[in-house]
C-alpha cells in the first residue's frame, strides 16, 4: 500500500506543480481581472447566445478553481512536510554502506535474494509501514487528500470543457476570442517554457482580434480582453 499511495501522491503532485508553477506568472494577471471583467454581463444578444462564450465562462471559473486549489495544496504540502519528516528508512547493508530507501520496491531491489538480510528487511519494512501510516494520518487530518482529489476533479473538468470548446462552433468573434484565450492560458500554464512557440503567437492573434473588433464595437465583451 505504501508504494501505491506514494506513487499516486508523487505523480499528481508533479503534475500539479507543473501546472501551478507555470501558471504563477500569469495568475496575478488573470485573477482579479477575470473577476472584474471576465464574468461581467455581455452587452449584446449575440454574445449571450454564443455557446462558445458560455463554455469559456465555465472554463474560466473552473481554471480559477484549479489555481486556487493548487495554491491551497502547496500550503498543505508545506504543513505536511513539517509534521512528517520523511517516508523512508536507513537500511544497514552487511559489508556495505547504509542505504536510504523510500518504498518496499526499493527495499526488494536492494536486498534481492540475500537470506542474511531477512531480519533487516522485516525491520525496514515495518519502519516504512509506520512512516506511511503517519503520513496518511496527518494528510487526512489536514485535508491533503481531499484537496488533491478536488483539484484533480477541477483539472479534469477544465480539460473536458476545453475539448467541448474545440468541438463547438463559435457564433461570434467573442466566442473565437474565448477559444484563443482559454487555449493560450492553459497551454502556457503547462508549457515548460511559456515564451516558446506557439503561445506568444496565439496570444498575439487574440490581442489582434480583440483590437480589430473594438474598432467597430468598443463596448463589446471579449473574453481575455484585459491582456
Amino acid at each position: 500500500m505504501a508504494d501505491s499511495d506514494n506513487t499516486r501522491v508523487c505523480a499528481f503532485v508533479t503534475r500539479r506543480l507543473a501546472l501551478c508553477g507555470g501558471a504563477a506568472a500569469v495568475c496575478g494577471v488573470f485573477g482579479k481581472a477575470a473577476q472584474a471583467r471576465g464574468f461581467s454581463t455581455p452587452n449584446t444578444a449575440t454574445v449571450i447566445d454564443d455557446p462558445a462564450v458560455s463554455l469559456w465562462r465555465d472554463w474560466a471559473a473552473t481554471h480559477e478553481r484549479v489555481q486556487r486549489l493548487g495554491r491551497r495544496q502547496q500550503e498543505l504540502e508545506i504543513e505536511l512536510a513539517k509534521r512528517v519528516n520523511c517516508l523512508g528508512t536507513l537500511v544497514s547493508v552487511p559489508g556495505g554502506e547504509p542505504v536510504y530507501v523510500c518504498s518496499t520496491h526499493a527495499l526488494d531491489r536492494l536486498i534481492g535474494e540475500r537470506t542474511d538480510m531477512a531480519a533487516i528487511r522485516l525491520q525496514a519494512a515495518a519502519e516504512l509501514a509506520q512512516q506511511q501510516a503517519r503520513f496518511e494520518a496527518v494528510a487526512d487530518e489536514i485535508g491533503y487528500f481531499s484537496t488533491m482529489k478536488a483539484e484533480q476533479q477541477a483539472f479534469n473538468r477544465a480539460e473536458a470543457i476545453l475539448d467541448a470548446m474545440a468541438a463547438t462552433r463559435a457564433a461570434s468573434l467573442a466566442g473565437v476570442a474565448g477559444k484563443l484565450d482559454a487555449v493560450v492560458r492553459w497551454g502556457e500554464a503547462w508549457a515548460e517554457h511559456p515564451s516558446t512557440f506557439p503561445w506568444q503567437q496565439i496570444r498575439s492573434a487574440h490581442v489582434d482580434l480583440v483590437a480589430l473588433e473594438r474598432q467597430t464595437a468598443p463596448d463589446q465583451f471579449f473574453p481575455g480582453a484585459w491582456l
